[in-house]
C-alpha cells in the first residue's frame, strides 16, 4: 500500500500542470454546482415542505398568455391567485386605485393581498412579487410568475406545519411593477398595512435560470439583515456585498425599492438572472424556465419565513454595514466595513515586510522586481483591448446581435468561455517568455496592484473589499516561496484556491448581468485573477504550450458561436418588431421596425420601399415614437383607424399663468396613451383626472408628460398650468393598441417560428399620432 501511495505521488509530481489544471477546473465546478440546488422537488415531497413540481402547477396557468396591465389575461391571473389564497384559508382582498410616478406613467393598479395572524402585535412580515408580465408578448414564467409561485406554495407548506407565527405574514401580490413599480407605489404610500411592516422578501428574475442571488436594500447598515439572514440559515446562500454595491448605480429598480424609499423598510430581493435573452420576451415560458432555480428559491424562503415570522423585526435598523460573501460549506461570511482599512493597512505592512525579507534572504532581486511588471501590464493592456474592442467587432461581423435588447446572445456564455480562454491565451504567453524571473519576482506586481485596486475599492466601492482576503491568503504563498527552498507546491496551490473561489464567479456575473458590451470586465478580471494564481501558474513547465492549447480552446469556442448565431425553428428565434403609424393630421401612415437588421418577416410586410431613417429629415419623420427610433421605415396603406377625441374644455388666463383643461378619450380598444410636449415648455403644475404630477417630474419631462396605460379604454381629463406667455405650445398625442397581427382591417403575415417580437419596444402596433390644438 505504501508503494503503491509512493507512484501516485511520483506519478502527481512527474504530471504537476496537469493535475493542477484538473484541480482548478474541478474546483471551479465545484464552486458552481453547490451554488444552488442540482434536483428540484417532486409531488409527492412531504405536505410541510416545499415542492417545486406542486409550485409548477400554478406557475402553468399563471404563464398560459401574456398578462401585462389592461389584458383580459391579466385580469384571469388576479382571480385565479385570489382563488389559491381563498383556498389556503387567507382572506384575500384587492386594493385599486390610480397614481402616477416619477416617469410620468398614469394606471390603475390591483394588488392582491392576505394575511396570516401572528400571535402577538408588532411589526409584520411582508412575503412580496409582482403578477404582471412585462412587454406585450411576454409570457411572465420567471418574471416574476416565479416569485408568486414560490409565494403560493411557500405559503401552503408554512400554514400546512399548524403552527400560528409569531408576527403577522402580509402576502402581497403587487400591480404594474413592469410600468415603474405601481403597484408597490399605491401599497406603501396608501394601505394601511404598509405602516407596520417590519421586513419585506422579495422575489425577481432578470432570466430564466441560474443561481438565485441574494441582494439586501437598506436606507441604513446592513449589519443586522445579514447577520439574520445568517442565522435563518438558507442551505445556498449566493451573497456578496458587490452585487448590491454595483445593482445601486444601475437604473434596475424592483418592487422592493418603494419600500425602502417610501417607506424606509428594509428587504430582501431574489432573483436568478441566467439565460438573460429570454427576459421579457415570448420565450419567457413554463417550459424554459430552470426548474432548480425555482427550486433555489424556495430553499430561501421556507427558512426565512420560519425564521423572520418569530424574529423581533424591530430589531433590524443599524447604522453599521458589513462586508459579506459566500464560500462552498462556510456558506456566508462577514464582517464590518470598519475592518476594510485595518484589513488593508495589514495587507501593506504584511507585503513590504515580505519584499524585505525577500531582499535579505536574495530571493527577491531589484532588477527583477522591476522587470515583472512588464509580463503584468502586457497582459492586463492587451486583455483590456480583447474586451474593449472585440465585442464590437463581433457585432460588426455578426450586426444582428444588436436587435438583442437585453444585451445578451443566445451564444453568450460561448463567447464568455472565448474571451477568458483568449485572455489566458495571452497571460501564459506571456509569463511563458520571462521564465527566466523566478516565481517570487514575479509574484510582487500583480499584489502591489491588487494592493492599489483593494485601497480604490475603500474609498469608492466598499461593498468590493472583501477582494482583499485573496490577496492576504497570496501573501501566504509569497511568504513560502520566499521562506521555503523547495515551496510545498500542495500548500501553494491551497492558497489560490480562496480566490478562485471568490473572484472566478465574476467572470460569468458581469456579462450576464451588464451585458456582453462589458465583456472587458471579464477579460479585465481574468489576467488579474491570472496575477495573483502565480504561485502555481508560475511554476508550470510549458507555460506556451498551455497558452496555445488556451488558444485553441477560445478557437473552438468562437467558431462554436459562430455555428449558434443564426436562428432557429425551436430555442433560437430572432427579435423582430413591426409597427403601423398612422397621422391623423396628415391624413398618412407607415410601417416601421426598430430592427437593425431586417428579415424576411419585416420586409414582406412592409414592402419595396424601405427607408433607413438615416436618410431622412427627422423633422418629417412621422414614425418618431418618443425616444423609441425607428431604424426603418416605408409607405403603408391609410387605414380606417378611428383616432382619439380630444378637447379644450377650458384655455384662460389667471394672472401669469395660462390654466389648460384637455379630455382625452379613445374611439377604438386602445393599450396606452403617450402625450409628448416640447421639452422647453415650463410646467408649474399638472394633473391627469386629478392626480397630480410630482413636480420633479414636471422639471424633468424630456419631452414625455403622461403615459396612460389602459384598463378599460376610459377617459382622462389633464389639466395643465403653464407661462401666461408662451406662444411655442406643442402637444402630441400617440394612441396605441397591440392587435395588429389580430386586427381585420391589415392581412399582416404570420410571424414565424424563427422569430419573436422584440423585447424593449412598443410592438405588433397600431399606434395614431394626433396633435392637440393648442395655440
Amino acid at each position: 500500500m505504501l508503494n503503491r501511495l509512493k507512484e501516485v505521488s511520483s506519478l502527481i509530481k512527474k504530471n504537476s500542470t496537469i493535475f493542477s489544471l484538473l484541480a482548478i477546473a474541478g474546483i471551479l465546478y465545484w464552486n458552481y454546482y453547490t451554488s444552488m440546488p442540482q434536483s428540484y422537488s417532486k409531488l409527492d415531497t412531504d405536505t410541510t415542505e416545499f415542492s417545486t413540481e406542486r409550485a409548477l402547477k400554478h406557475l402553468k396557468i399563471i404563464s398560459e398568455k401574456p398578462h401585462y396591465v389592461g389584458s383580459e389575461a391579466h385580469a384571469e391571473v388576479g382571480e385565479y391567485l385570489i382563488d389559491q389564497l381563498n383556498e389556503l384559508g387567507l382572506k384575500a382582498h384587492t386594493q385599486e386605485g390610480y397614481n402616477i410616478n416619477a416617469r410620468g406613467v398614469f394606471n390603475k393598479s390591483i394588488n392582491i393581498l392576505a394575511r396570516i395572524e401572528g400571535r402577538e402585535k408588532g411589526k409584520a412580515l411582508l412575503l412580496l412579487s409582482h403578477y404582471d408580465s412585462g412587454a406585450s408578448t411576454s409570457l411572465g414564467a420567471s418574471d416574476d410568475g416565479n416569485g408568486v409561485v414560490t409565494i403560493l406554495e411557500s405559503v401552503r407548506a408554512f400554514l400546512a406545519r399548524g403552527k400560528q407565527p409569531k408576527n403577522d405574514i402580509i402576502i402581497l401580490f403587487s400591480d404594474a411593477e413592469e410600468l415603474g413599480l405601481k403597484g408597490a407605489q399605491l401599497f406603501v404610500d396608501e394601505h394601511p398595512w404598509a405602516k407596520n411592516i417590519g421586513l419585506v422578501i422579495n422575489f425577481e428574475a432578470r432570466g430564466s435560470g441560474g443561481p438565485s442571488y441574494t441582494l439586501m436594500e437598506t436606507n441604513d447598515g446592513n449589519k443586522e439583515l445579514i447577520k439574520h439572514f445568517s442565522r435563518a440559515n438558507p442551505k445556498y446562500p449566493v451573497a456578496n456585498s458587490l452585487t448590491y454595491s454595483i445593482y445601486k448605480m444601475l437604473p434596475n429598480d424592483t418592487d422592493l425599492t418603494v419600500f425602502r424609499e417610501n417607506g424606509d423598510i428594509e428587504g430582501f430581493n431574489f432573483a436568478f438572472i441566467d439565460d438573460h435573452f429570454d427576459y421579457h420576451t415570448a420565450f419567457d415560458s413554463y417550459d424554459r424556465l430552470d426548474r432548480t432555480s425555482l427550486e433555489h428559491q424556495g430553499t430561501y424562503l421556507m427558512p426565512l419565513i420560519s425564521y423572520f415570522s418569530e424574529a423581533n423585526l424591530s430589531e433590524l435598523k443599524n447604522k453599521e454595514d458589513y462586508i459579506f460573501f459566500n464560500l462552498p460549506v462556510l456558506k456566508l461570511i462577514y464582517y464590518p466595513f470598519s475592518w476594510i482599512f485595518p484589513l488593508l493597512i495589514l495587507a501593506f505592512v504584511l507585503f513590504f515586510f515580505l519584499v524585505g525579507y525577500g531582499l535579505k534572504m536574495k530571493k527577491l532581486v531589484f532588477s527583477k522586481l522591476f522587470l515583472g511588471f512588464i509580463p503584468l501590464l502586457i497582459s492586463l493592456i492587451i486583455c483590456t483591448v480583447i474586451g474593449y474592442f472585440g465585442w464590437g467587432i463581433l457585432t460588426g461581423i455578426y450586426p444582428h446581435y444588436n436587435d438583442f435588447r437585453q444585451g445578451f446572445t443566445y451564444n453568450g456564455y460561448l463567447y464568455i468561455g472565448a474571451f477568458v480562454a483568449l485572455c489566458l491565451s495571452v497571460c501564459f504567453w506571456t509569463y511563458g517568455r520571462f521564465k527566466h524571473i523566478t516565481t517570487e519576482n514575479l509574484l510582487v506586481a500583480p499584489v502591489l496592484i491588487w494592493l492599489i485596486i483593494n485601497t480604490l475599492v475603500g474609498l469608492y466601492l466598499k461593498g468590493a473589499a472583501y477582494f482583499i482576503i485573496p490577496v492576504i491568503i497570496t501573501l501566504i504563498a509569497f511568504y513560502i516561496l520566499i521562506h521555503q527552498e523547495k515551496p510545498n507546491k500542495l500548500l501553494l496551490f491551497l492558497c489560490i484556491v480562496p480566490g478562485l473561489l471568490i473572484l472566478t464567479p465574476f467572470l460569468k456575473m458581469f456579462p450576464v448581468a451588464l451585458g456582453l458590451r462589458m465583456m472587458v470586465s471579464t477579460t479585465l478580471f481574468t489576467a488579474l485573477i491570472f496575477g495573483i494564481s502565480l504561485p502555481v501558474f508560475g511554476y508550470f513547465k510549458r507555460q506556451k504550450l498551455i497558452g496555445t492549447i488556451a488558444f485553441v480552446i477560445s478557437l473552438v469556442f468562437f467558431i462554436g458561436a459562430h455555428f449558434k448565431s443564426g436562428f432557429n425553428t425551436t430555442d433560437r428565434a430572432k427579435p423582430n418588431s413591426l409597427v403601423y403609424i398612422l397621422d391623423a393630421d396628415q391624413e398618412r401612415a407607415i410601417w416601421g421596425t426598430y430592427d437593425t437588421q431586417l428579415d424576411d418577416w419585416v420586409t414582406q410586410n412592409m414592402g419595396d420601399q424601405i427607408k433607413d431613417r438615416r436618410t431622412m429629415d427627422p423633422e418629417s419623420v412621422i414614425g418618431r415614437y418618443g425616444p423609441e427610433i425607428l431604424n426603418y421605415m416605408s409607405d403603408a396603406p391609410f387605414k380606417n383607424i378611428l383616432p382619439p377625441i380630444i378637447e379644450i374644455e377650458k384655455d384662460t388666463l389667471i394672472e401669469e399663468k395660462r390654466l389648460l383643461k384637455i379630455n382625452i378619450s379613445s374611439q377604438r380598444n386602445v393599450n396606452r396613451q403617450d402625450l409628448f410636449i416640447n421639452r422647453d415648455l415650463k410646467i408649474y403644475r399638472a394633473s391627469v383626472n386629478g392626480v397630480p404630477f410630482s413636480e420633479d417630474h414636471l422639471k424633468n419631462h424630456r419631452g414625455r408628460l403622461l403615459s396612460h396605460i389602459m384598463s378599460n379604454n376610459n377617459s382622462v381629463v389633464l389639466e395643465l398650468e403653464i407661462p401666461k406667455k408662451n406662444d411655442n405650445v406643442e402637444m402630441t398625442l400617440y394612441e396605441s393598441s397591440y392587435d395588429l397581427l389580430e386586427n381585420p382591417q391589415f392581412s399582416v403575415l404570420p410571424r414565424p417560428k424563427n422569430s419573436i417580437p422584440m423585447a424593449f419596444r412598443l410592438n405588433d402596433g397600431i399606434i395614431v399620432k394626433k396633435s392637440i390644438p393648442v395655440k
